[in-house]
């Protein structure tokens, strides 16, 4: 039942902010189900990117995505989620752990601060600063094992300059792409450790999720996005410091 419910939480958060997936999804498969941090990694690849797919379908239906920037900004950030996922080979997942505490940590600052950079800081990047965002983004998101929506949504808004419902979208788009090509290199990292993933669990998380997140849409046009960012950037602090905390105990004591 816990399962069913932070499965549909995951979906949620997806259907509305285009992002959080795998911020949720990773400390759920750990601290919840008890999985191996780089199972949990690998697994919530395969969820985020299967939610993302189902909720682009209903994108392109209502033609919100942007597809010259799913090009220009997905095309290299998928290179670096592969190189960010070769990287993962080569520390614990302790070590994944408490980088991907870090990485909500920021991912808390970028969210509640969303509306105020959107509306003044907004800058005009060059296609080639575009696609070396790309990259970049894909390698920290390959590394720690997360679809990437905090940070590809924002980047999409603030560099690209596209307005928030076509960059969620669009990066919906991006997530699902990167989560697969993450989820397949992860394999060769589940292999080198002996890992194996829980087929039946992860059908059960991606059917609940899928659920959540057309229900996440749905609700995504009707509620004060502001208030509900800021809302989930405090549940994501909550998350990072307890991930960070009990990542430290490990790594030190």
């Amino acid at each position: 039942m816990l399962l069913a419910i932070a499965a549909l939480l995951i979906g949620f958060s997806l259907g509305i902010f285009s992002s959080g997936g795998s911020i949720l999804t990773v400390p759920v498969l750990v601290y919840l189900v008890g999985h191996d941090p780089k199972v949990a990694i690998a697994s919530s690849l395969l969820v985020v990117g299967s939610i993302s797919l189902v909720s682009s379908a209903i994108n392109i239906r209502n033609s919100t995505i942007c597809w010259h920037y799913v090009l220009l900004f997905g095309l290299p950030s998928m290179t670096g989620m592969v190189l960010g996922a070769f990287f993962a080979n080569f520390v614990s997942g302790t070590i994944q752990l408490l980088s991907f505490g870090l990485v909500m940590l920021f991912a808390v600052k970028t969210m509640w601060e969303s509306k105020t950079t959107q509306e003044h800081h907004q800058l005009k990047r060059s296609n080639v600063l575009l696609a070396l965002d790309g990259t970049v983004i894909g390698i920290v998101t390959g590394f720690v094992g997360v679809g990437g929506g905090f940070l590809i949504v924002p980047a999409l808004v603030l560099l690209a300059g596209l307005p928030f419902v076509k960059a969620a979208a669009t990066g919906l788009v991006i997530i699902s792409l990167n989560s697969f090509v993450g989820f397949v290199k992860y394999q060769s990292v589940l292999e080198t450790h002996s890992l194996s993933l829980d087929w039946n669990l992860l059908a059960i998380v991606i059917i609940t999720g899928v659920i959540g997140s057309i229900c996440g849409q749905t609700l995504a046009t009707k509620l004060p996005q502001q208030i509900l960012r800021k809302g989930f950037s405090f549940f994501l602090l909550i998350m990072a410091v307890f991930i960070i905390y009990k990542s430290t105990l490990k790594l030190f004591g």
